[in-house]
């Protein structure tokens, strides 16, 4: 008789990690946010410190996610931009190049906002329709994606620039962060082009009268040829499905090999329909081996400055997403759990590459004395995963 299959669930809160802040007297939104179920994870199990951005690295997550699925993202990352163009079934030959290509509103020559606005996915679609008509040839195409998120493809393009994430630079110049490198004039030409198509759209007139920001300027940055995964079913036997709205660790997922489930409400953003995330989570958990959920929002809510908005996207998720798993787990003998940011976010300061914490258990996991996940405590416990890529094989085979 074969012996009962064991559940694996992944909840990857993503940007929830911060630093110490004033305005919560010292302490961090993890630590002030109401979570009972990340809480009893934490009891349940092991808590400590994992760094998923390898020194020298760049704080994304593009890298975070590799390094949590088990994968050494100084062996495996080849930019942000391709594994988004994956999960959009982007088809990508070796020698070409895909970017990241945000909508995003400036003023004079300052990038005000990386999001403009969180466009509507409709509104932008258009968008880019209207850019592609316009500036798209044989080598550059636009693929429109979801909100501000898009894709521009180099076809046998250049590499070797340097780009800036725009979440990074807002409130900087736009001229002084523009690409820098192997094709700098063709990627900026396209930069300046869009703003001059999109700050007179129609789209953008609308925006304006009912005071909401116009996608006035493209912004390209993320660039890397496409990746190539070993499947995550081989090395861990394990057949996994990925539930979450951003392209990004989707992407990631689908090179690895798994199954991705679109959720109606998932936004990737602060608005997004929490609860049937979880739903989505609990019916994956009754078919699938591993189930990867991502929610977006915190990170979101941290690069708008809202530090009540993150506060509050950290306990919707413990809430409406870590509830309803934890129970459906714990209703079964054989379970493990793992829960953690991806990166941290902090509020005043964007990503950074710091170890973030991380709780999990289940079957054949010692609990420690923690009983709550968040930087402190992580750090109290006084372990550190440097080699972030190895907690997939602490957390699968230990």
């Amino acid at each position: 008789m074969a012996a009962p299959r064991r559940a694996y669930a992944l909840i990857i809160l993503d940007g929830a990690a911060d630093d110490i802040l004033t305005e919560l007297d010292g302490r961090t939104p993890l630590q002030v946010a109401q979570t009972p179920h990340l809480d009893r994870v934490a009891s349940l199990g092991q808590v400590g410190l994992v760094r998923t951005i390898p020194e020298g690295m760049p704080a994304g997550s593009d890298i975070a996610t590799l390094s949590i699925l088990g994968f050494d993202p100084r062996r495996y990352h080849t930019g942000r931009a391709p594994l988004e163009a994956v999960e959009m079934g982007i088809p990508m030959n070796p020698q070409d190049v895909a970017f990241r290509c945000n909508l995003v509103t400036v003023g004079d020559d300052t990038l005000v906002d990386y999001s403009a606005g969180e466009i509507s996915s409709e509104e932008a679609g258009i968008l880019i329709a209207f850019l592609a008509s316009k500036l798209e040839t044989r080598r550059q195409q636009f693929y429109a994606g979801i909100s501000y998120r898009h894709i521009m493809v180099w076809r046998e393009g250049p590499v070797d620039l340097e780009t800036q994430p725009p979440h990074d630079i807002m409130g900087q110049g736009v001229t002084a962060n523009l690409p820098r490198g192997d094709g700098e004039e063709v990627l900026r030409r396209l930069m300046w082009d869009s703003r001059e198509l999109l700050e007179d759209h129609e789209i953008n007139r609308r925006r304006r009268d009912r005071g909401l920001n116009p996608a006035n300027m493209i912004w390209l940055w993320g660039q890397g040829r496409a990746p190539a995964l070993p499947s995550f079913a081989a090395r861990y036997g394990l057949a996994g499905v990925a539930i979450g709205a951003v392209a990004l660790p989707r992407g990631v997922a689908r090179a690895a090999g798994f199954s991705l489930v679109s959720v109606p409400g998932a936004t990737g953003d602060q608005r997004t329909d929490y609860a049937a995330k979880g739903r989505a989570g609990v019916e994956a958990l009754s078919r699938a081996d591993f189930v990867m959920v991502h929610v977006e929002a915190p990170d979101e809510a941290a690069h708008h400055g809202d530090l009540a908005g993150k506060i509050e996207a950290i306990e919707h998720i413990d809430r409406e997403v870590v509830a309803p798993m934890l129970e459906a787990l714990e209703a079964r003998e054989h379970f493990r759990v793992l829960t953690l940011p991806d990166h941290v976010t902090a509020l005043h300061r964007g990503h950074s590459g710091e170890p973030v914490p991380f709780a999990m258990a289940g079957e054949g996991i010692a609990p420690d004395i923690a009983d709550r996940l968040d930087e402190q405590i992580a750090a109290e416990m006084g372990e550190v995963v440097e080699e972030g890529y190895t907690l997939m094989d602490r957390f699968l085979l230990k």
